[in-house]
């Protein structure tokens, strides 16, 4: 009776391309173009930012020039994609064109990119929205992507353990310097929620990594809060050369 029921369902509802709406073999899929055109990060990778890098692995840490230059507060950190092609249009539609439901294939993805840095009681955190920008997208997108990476990994999801107290302008043509300013006075720890990072690890989700410093912050607050491990986890990376 059920398979009697699936496949009704599917003649109603076929399976479509999650880039570009062409029929594919099953939900929550890519079409074989949309899959060619969606760059996922593999091979060599800087295990600090996770961006993909030329050579061979050696059996020592790698990790990239930026990295070593200005050492990141977390440990490690891993991205799915790269923000480029396919993967831009889809983040685009999951954070501003009203597709929540993008975010469930895109944690299958993250969790397989991140499965190295998954540890026992980890404590999986998305960054904050402000709540003027959650009023506008009505979701935010870190927290839908968090939410069901805890349900892929069955790690324990705090949708609120930060919050962002003020909305930040753009950080376009900032320094570094300047744009850790404004984010230390922007993201705190919620006073109710501290507790729950004692002791713990801490997987901090974000939907794009570009500079890295919103993460930063958040994994600063973690710290300052009783974290003794933070990981970054992206679904897309942005790379100086793609």
């Amino acid at each position: 009776m059920w398979q009697r029921i699936q496949t009704a369902v599917e003649l109603i509802y076929p399976p479509r391309c999650l880039g570009c709406g062409d029929l594919t073999e099953a939900d929550f899929g890519l079409c074989g173009c949309c899959w060619r055109d969606t760059l996922f990060i593999g091979g060599v990778i800087c295990e600090s930012c996770g961006v993909p890098l030329p050579g061979e692995t050696d059996g020592h840490r790698i990790e990239c020039d930026d990295c070593m230059k200005t050492p990141r507060p977390w440990r490690d950190g891993r991205a799915a994609l790269l923000y480029d092609g396919k993967a831009r249009s889809l983040i685009l539609a999951l954070k501003h064109g009203g597709r929540p439901e993008l975010a469930r294939p895109a944690a299958r993805w993250m969790a397989q990119a991140g499965r190295d840095l998954l540890r026992e009681d980890m404590l999986i955190a998305p960054v904050p929205l402000h709540w003027s920008r959650l009023l506008k997208r009505r979701y935010n997108q870190s927290a839908l992507l968090a939410q069901h990476l805890g349900r892929q990994t069955r790690l324990e999801v705090c949708p609120d353990l930060l919050v962002r107290r003020s909305r930040t302008p753009v950080l376009d043509g900032k320094t570094a310097s300047q744009r850790a300013e404004i984010l230390s006075r922007a993201i705190i720890a919620h006073p109710k929620r501290t507790r729950l990072m004692q002791g713990r690890g801490v997987l901090l989700v974000d939907d794009v990594m570009t500079s890295g410093a919103t993460l930063a912050a958040c994994a600063r607050v973690c710290l300052a809060s009783g974290a003794n491990h933070i990981s970054v986890l992206a679904l897309a990376r942005v790379a100086k050369d793609t």
